[in-house]
């Protein structure tokens, strides 16, 4: 086992300190289970129509939910203003009961992100005063500190897009936004406690560099990401319930009327066509990565991927043929978030003996 040690070259060591990258690299993957964790309840929120259930943005005293009978009330009757109360819940009878549970998840979605800039936060301030941060790495840690609020931002520019009367959901497209800036963390979490824990096992190592398969790969699943994001946010997982063929048919009817780029970017019908296969590319490039791992001798790298890949697929094919059920398609956007940490992995591994 590697333990921590001081590194006699560096930032730290120059300064009086001890550099510590085995503590640093498990803190990260520490951070990274949580933002695993985070999105999971994020699509547990969002699977749930919870996302609207606050209205307000109150970094500090929306720590606390409603504490009175007269505090609900409040919260429920800002809630009944948006369009997704007047328009669906509200005809349908939501009762403040009903409105207490979509409240909870939101309210947790909002702890968990709380908790998460506290558990990066303040460890990283321990280790920078300690002088425990080897050198040329606290640009790349405020980086993702910084990635972490503009989450943050990006969450309520979401939900704010719901907050009307004439809408009865959240714009898909800070959705996406929102949901791939916590994935681009999570890959940047994985990858630098991977670079750390190189460090450890010999103190002239170099940060690892990105290959031309490991971007490829990035960007393929990037784009498949994307998709699934609008899919989320348009329910456009219900566009079908069978699979391969969609309403009988290889290709669905898609509303063209409006052009093509609105079609490729709102139509519920053309944007499950199109995730539901472009899958199939990512799994190709994710096998020649995978492959890659192993002939660079990192195998668990790998297993992971192939797991993670044939894990999402058939979760992706019961999320559609259940209709979408709940812990299903909750599965699915967990499982998505590990494979992007699996990816991250791979692409590490087959560049950092470079």
């Amino acid at each position: 086992m590697v333990t921590a040690m001081p590194v006699e070259t560096g930032q730290g060591a120059a300064a009086g300190g001890t550099l510590r990258p085995v503590a640093l690299a498990r803190w990260l993957l520490f951070v990274a289970f949580l933002v695993v964790v985070m999105v999971m309840v994020g699509g547990i929120t969002r699977l749930t129509e919870s996302g609207l259930s606050i209205t307000e943005w109150k970094p500090v005293t929306g720590t606390l939910p409603p504490l009175s009978d007269a505090q609900w009330e409040a919260e429920f009757a800002a809630y009944q203003q948006i369009g997704e109360y007047q328009q669906i819940n509200g005809p349908a009878g939501m009762t403040l009961a009903d409105y207490k549970f979509i409240y909870f998840w939101e309210w947790s979605h909002r702890q968990l992100g709380r908790l998460i800039g506290l558990a990066f936060a303040l460890p990283l301030a321990w280790f920078w005063v300690r002088r425990a941060i080897p050198k040329g790495y606290k640009p790349r840690l405020v980086a993702l500190l910084a990635l972490g609020g503009l989450q943050a931002v990006f969450g309520w520019f979401m939900v704010s897009s719901g907050l009307s009367t004439k809408v009865t959901d959240v714009s898909h497209f800070w959705l996406s936004i929102h949901l791939l800036t916590a994935l681009i963390t999570l890959a940047g979490l994985v990858w630098t406690a991977l670079d750390l824990r190189e460090l450890a096992r010999s103190p002239a190592a170099r940060p690892a560099r990105l290959s031309r398969i490991g971007a490829i790969t990035g960007a393929v699943l990037f784009v498949q990401l994307l998709l699934g994001a609008w899919v989320a946010g348009l329910n456009a997982g219900l566009a079908s319930d069978t699979w391969p063929l969609m309403q009988g048919r290889l290709f669905p009817e898609v509303d063209w009327s409006k052009g093509a780029l609105w079609a490729f970017t709102h139509d519920p019908f053309l944007l499950h066509f199109v995730h539901r296969w472009w899958a199939w590319v990512a799994v190709g490039f994710l096998i020649v990565l995978a492959r890659l791992c192993r002939r660079a001798g990192d195998r668990p790298a790998s297993v992971a991927i192939h797991s993670a890949f044939g894990t999402q697929v058939i979760l992706g094919i019961a999320t559609v043929m259940t209709g979408v059920s709940l812990w299903i398609a909750v599965l699915h956007q967990l499982v998505g978030a590990l494979l992007v940490a699996a990816t991250a992995w791979g692409a590490h591994s087959t560049r950092r003996r470079a």
